[in-house]
């Protein structure tokens, strides 16, 4: 690892909300990820008790990723650094790949899920495992990167599918969890250290993975209903023929 790779680590571990409550070390980057598991819990039990249209197991794969980031991010920001950052970061791959299976499967064609979203998982874990051991973060930016780019794509080229608008909901949730994670700081004076841009950035990305499980409720085929409308307008016309 090189020593401004080393120093780019570090600082990265540096956050603006230290305080201690109820014994608990930064309790406001620790308790904020309290809403990945619940954004994981709600999820899983969407796709596992009712019957979901599509990529059923990328969908289960992305909630179970959701609902590890909880555990894996509180253990780091209970002590930020290098070695808790990789139990942060681990999870999140799962996450990721199980979105990106998730939209390409449904959206291109099914057979993907069935064939790539184990690799896809693996793939995922060991952009971590290569950072850790090499130092190199760059494949594990590429993994969040093509799932984010995917959103945008299935957004333009593609509609099987209602509750399109929750997808950007979840990508626009998503960015500005960004935007507030590198405004850390800024964001805890501005708002007389109520809450941290880290803090935020925890309830941001939660949201954008709630935009995904509100989409998954409440969307509808687009060939269902089409059809369901040709069906309606021939009852509609039969009294008159």
């Amino acid at each position: 690892m090189s020593a401004q790779h080393l120093a780019q680590e570090l600082a990265y571990n540096r956050f603006a909300d230290h305080r201690v409550f109820l014994g608990i070390p930064n309790f406001g980057d620790v308790t904020s990820n309290l809403a990945f598991l619940i954004v994981g819990f709600v999820g899983l039990k969407l796709c596992l008790t009712n019957r979901i249209d599509g990529a059923r197991w990328s969908w289960i794969v992305f909630f179970v990723g959701v609902a590890l980031v909880s555990l894996g991010s509180t253990y780091y920001h209970w002590t930020p650094r290098n070695e808790t950052l990789f139990w942060d970061r681990l999870p999140m791959t799962i996450a990721f790949m199980g979105l990106f299976i998730g939209l390409l499967s449904e959206q291109v064609g099914s057979r993907i899920e069935k064939y790539c979203l184990l690799p896809a998982i693996i793939l995922g874990l060991l952009s971590v495992i290569y950072w850790n051991h090499f130092g190199d973060p760059r494949p594990y930016y590429w993994v969040q990167i093509v799932p984010l780019l995917a959103i945008p794509s299935v957004l333009v080229l593609f509609r099987g599918y209602t509750g399109q608008m929750f997808l950007a909901i979840g990508l626009a949730c998503y960015l500005l969890a960004k935007v507030a994670e590198f405004y850390d700081q800024e964001v805890f004076s501005l708002t007389w250290q109520l809450i941290s841009g880290h803090s935020l950035k925890h309830l941001l990305a939660a949201g954008g993975c709630f935009a995904i499980y509100a989409m998954l409720k409440h969307r509808k085929r687009l060939d269902d209903l089409t059809r369901a409308a040709r069906r309606s307008s021939g009852q509609l016309e039969a009294p008159g023929r």
